[in-house]
Formats: C-alpha cells, sequence, structure tokens
C-alpha cells in the first residue's frame, strides 16, 4: 500500500502520531435515588456511633487496662469534635463542593474507625474517636445539603423524611446493634463495622453530582478558629463538670474561655468581608426558631437513651435484654414516622409539625413523672410511646425546613449552624441531665435518710441497687428508688419546659410562606 493509500485510510479528524492522549472524561453522575440512598446510609452509622459504644466501654476498659475516666473520653471526644467541627465543615462544603467534602468525612470517618478497632492503648482510641468525629461532621453537613440540591418539592420532603429516619435509626438501635455485635465478636466489631458501611458508601457517592456555592472564595480562619474553641470548651465545661464539680475551676474556666471566644467569634463574622456564618441570616425569625428547633428535642431524647436503661434495671428490676425492649415504645416512633414526613406536609404545613413535635413531647415529659418502672409501668410505656411520636414527627421535617429557610447558595451554611446545634444539644443534654439527675436524688436522699447520700446516689442513679442493699438492706433501697424517682421527675420537668419552650418558639415566629418560597427557589 502506497503512503498516499496510507493516509487516505486514516480517518480525517484522527490525531496526529505524536499528540498527547486526550483527558479523559469525567465520570457521569448518577441520579437523585443514589445520592439519597448514599447519604442515608451515611446517616446511620453516624448516630450509631453517639449511642453505640457505650456498650462497649466495660469489655474494652478491661481488655485495654484502662481509667474510668480515659474510657469515659472514649464517647465524649467523639461527641466533642462532632460538636465543634460542624460549623467549619458546612463552610468547607460551600467553598469546596459538597461531594468531595461528602467522600473526604466518609474516608475520614472509615479511617479513624479502623484505627480505634485495631488501637492496643485506650488513649489511640480517643484520639481517633477525635478524628472519627471530625469526620462525622463533614459527612452530616454535607450529606443534608447534597439532598437538599438533588430534590425539590414533594420530593425533597419524602427525601428528608427517610433522611430523618435514617438518623432516627441510628439514634434508637445503636445500643442494641452494638450488643449484638460485642456478642458475636468482641468490642473491636463496634468500630470496625463502620470501615465497611464506610466503603459502601465511598462506593455509592463516587458518581453523585457536585456542588458547592458560587460566590465563596476561602475558609473564614478566624471564625473557624474561634467558633471551634467556643464550642469545644463550652462541651468540654458541660462534659467534666459531673465529675469536676459545676463551680471547680476548671469548668467555670471552661465557661468563661467559652463565652470569650464566642464573644470574639461575633466580632470576627460582623468585620469580615467573606463570614463563615452570615450573621444577617439571624434577622430572619423563621431561620433563628429552626436553627434551635433541634435542642429542643434531642436534648430530650439522647438523656433518655443513655440514662432510663440504668432506671430500668437498677428500680425497675429489668435486665439488660428487657431494659432496651421498654424503650422500644419511645424508640420505634423516632425510626417509622418520618418516613411518613412526605405525606404529613401535604395536610399539615410544616411550621405545625415543627411545632407539634416538641409540644408533644412536652406533655409526654410531664406524664412520665406519674410513672414509674416498678407500679405503674404501662403507663410508663404510653408515656415513652407518645415522645417517641413527638419526636418522629419533628425529626421528619426539620432538616428541610434548616436548609429551605435560606437561599440555595446559603445551604451549607445553613445545614452547619443546624446540626451543629442538633448535635450540641445532644452533647450538652446528656452532661446536663446526668449532673441534674445527680443532684436532685442526693438532695432527696440527704433529706430522708441518715446513712448519707453521696456514694449512694451515685449508685442508686447507675443502677446498683446491690451495694445500697448490702449497706442498709430493704428499708434503705426503698428510700434510694424514691430519691431515684423524685430525681427524675425533676429531670422529666425540666426536660419538658426546654421542649415546650421549642414548641412555642416555632410556633410564634416561623411563617410558612418562608419555607414556601426557598424551597421553590430551591
Amino acid at each position: 500500500m502506497t503512503p498516499d493509500a496510507v493516509q487516505a485510510a486514516e480517518p480525517a479528524d484522527a490525531p496526529p502520531a505524536d499528540a498527547p492522549p486526550a483527558p479523559r472524561p469525567p465520570l457521569p453522575t448518577v441520579g437523585p435515588t443514589r445520592t439519597l440512598v448514599a447519604v442515608a446510609l451515611a446517616a446511620v452509622m453516624l448516630p450509631i456511633s453517639v449511642t453505640g459504644p457505650g456498650v462497649a466501654l466495660a469489655d474494652m476498659s478491661d481488655a485495654l487496662n484502662a481509667s474510668a475516666a480515659a474510657t469515659q473520653w472514649v464517647l465524649n471526644a467523639y461527641n466533642v469534635a462532632f460538636t465543634a467541627f460542624m460549623l467549619a465543615a458546612g463552610s468547607a462544603a460551600d467553598l469546596f463542593g459538597r461531594r468531595r467534602l461528602f467522600l473526604s468525612g466518609t474516608a475520614l470517618f472509615a479511617l479513624a474507625s479502623l484505627v480505634a478497632g485495631v488501637a492496643p492503648a485506650i488513649w489511640l482510641v480517643d484520639v481517633a474517636r477525635f478524628v472519627q468525629g471530625v469526620g462525622a461532621a463533614a459527612v452530616l453537613t454535607s450529606g443534608s445539603t447534597l439532598l437538599a440540591h438533588s430534590f425539590t418539592g414533594a420530593a425533597r420532603a419524602r427525601a428528608f423524611g427517610v433522611f430523618g429516619a435514617s438518623i432516627g435509626f441510628g439514634l434508637a438501635m445503636g445500643p442494641f446493634i452494638s450488643g449484638l455485635l460485642v456478642a458475636a465478636a468482641s468490642w473491636h466489631a463496634v468500630f470496625l463495622v463502620n470501615v465497611l458501611v464506610g466503603a459502601v458508601v465511598l462506593v455509592l457517592a463516587r458518581r453523585l453530582p457536585e456542588s458547592r456555592n458560587p460566590e465563596a472564595r476561602r475558609i473564614d480562619k478566624p471564625g473557624v478558629l474561634t467558633f471551634t474553641a467556643a464550642l469545644m470548651l463550652l462541651a468540654l465545661g458541660f462534659v467534666e463538670g459531673p465529675s469536676e464539680g459545676w463551680t471547680s475551676v476548671a469548668t467555670l474556666g471552661s465557661f468563661a474561655g467559652s463565652a470569650v471566644f464566642l464573644a470574639a467569634f461575633v466580632a470576627v463574622e460582623l468585620r469580615g468581608a467573606e463570614p463563615m456564618f452570615d450573621l444577617t441570616l439571624l434577622r430572619s425569625p423563621t431561620f433563628v426558631a429552626i436553627i434551635w428547633q433541634p435542642v429542643s428535642i434531642v436534648f430530650a431524647f439522647a438523656a433518655l437513651l443513655v440514662y432510663l436503661p440504668p432506671y430500668f434495671q437498677g428500680a425497675g428490676g429489668a435486665g439488660s435484654t428487657a431494659s432496651g425492649a421498654m424503650l422500644l415504645p419511645l424508640t420505634l416512633p423516632v425510626f417509622i414516622l418520618p418516613m411518613f414526613s412526605g405525606v404529613l406536609v401535604k395536610r399539615i404545613s410544616v411550621r405545625m409539625l415543627l411545632a407539634v413535635g416538641p409540644g408533644v413531647l412536652a406533655v409526654a415529659l410531664l406524664l412520665m413523672t406519674l410513672t414509674d418502672p416498678v407500679s405503674n409501668r404501662t403507663g410508663m410505656y404510653a408515656a415513652l410511646l407518645l415522645a417517641g411520636i413527638g419526636i418522629g414527627l419533628a425529626f421528619g421535617v426539620m432538616d428541610n425546613a434548616a436548609v429551605s429557610a435560606v437561599p440555595p447558595e446559603r445551604a451549607g451554611m445553613a445545614s452547619g449552624m443546624f446540626n451543629t446545634l442538633r448535635v450540641a444539644g445532644e452533647t450538652i443534654g446528656v452532661a446536663c441531665v446526668a449532673g441534674l439527675l445527680l443532684t436532685a436524688t442526693r438532695g432527696e436522699l440527704s433529706a430522708h435518710t441518715a446513712a448519707g447520700s453521696g456514694t449512694m446516689a451515685d449508685d442508686v442513679v447507675q443502677g446498683r441497687l446491690g451495694s445500697v442493699h448490702e449497706a442498709g438492706g430493704e428499708d434503705l433501697v426503698r428510700n434510694a428508688v424514691q430519691g431515684l424517682n423524685h430525681g427524675w421527675d425533676v429531670v422529666y420537668v425540666v426536660l419538658a419546659c426546654v421542649a415546650f419552650a421549642g414548641a412555642v418558639a416555632i410556633f410564634t415566629m416561623v411563617r410558612d410562606r418562608d419555607l414556601e418560597q426557598a424551597a421553590t427557589a430551591g
């Protein structure tokens, strides 16, 4: 074949022989259904990591020969980091891309889970849990924003209903799932299972569509540092307050430092050209009420999940399996109801659902003052069911409301603030209820027993009535249980006040047209 024939046989648009290879085309993106599956699966593993590892603490402490304080930080390190880095993660998602941060956060979360699962020392578990909390903050804020950009209208409401159900399932079933893992394998499995789940999420999320705020230019470093420091010190004060003393130098110093950094954050944001959180958004009463909505819900929910099982086991005489089953009236509605939020918002306004949730919870908590796990177990089940209904109604709509109350380009920022307050509510609620329950129980015991109240209050709150019986027999046990019931009555009333305040704020401050206009724009 002649050279002319060869040239004629080649396509007219063939590239020169020495031309560089053409760039690989980007992977095609996938539809919103795959986005929902990836985000919902990630949303399950995050709250399980809040409520689940507590089941493994005893085995972990024995295996690693750890002190009680060091072991407790397995829970605290995750909660503090999860809380403190939420808003920074929201800003990073707006700047670098929501899909990119979702992938990075999931990878970091899975890697930290691997380190925690194979760590030979408790200090390394604590460090890994802190890093895991940072990854969780990135996943939660970017995940909810991905949903907001992938769905609109009624489909968005249904998507966030699934998202809320996923979070509710993780919070509710975390202790049960972790108990099964510990029984089937060991404490290591509680952390290592997240490596597998994280790998599945990464595969699903690799081709998700990207989105970002086109106006974002840089990370507000002064804002990130001051806000993160303020939240870390606030969380640290509530975490350490019950053990160190609420008037100790360390606790008061943490609160004072938090106030200083918070004031510095406000000053930085007011003067900055590109603030991490645009304080002008707080001019909207709707947005202010919605970002405080999760506090009125999770403040009670997380505390009940942590402290009711010892109450059932001690005062109620239930075993560990039975005490978990006794929580089902509380937890099942939190898992089921958010899946019907898309149907509910067609018949009831978002504003009403947001207000009814904490309102129903407040009523249920007041009813719980009339029950106890010994003489009125049926009444307690009914009150727990009512509380679960209130929490479930709120979980199904509050994420969607948070990102719908702002313009679409501010969705990452809104998600960061909303989820910051949600996780802060969990962390602070658990710590506050611990101190309040112990203080109220100790005060009641001091007034009605002659045997002292310090160690006995600690024992009865943690369900260790055997030691109380050894110290004073049945009469002392009876007095101790009465003191504990009084302590819980105080807790129920305080939590009811917090929930009722949230209901009033939502009902009076939220305007339906704000949410409708934002949802239409998105």
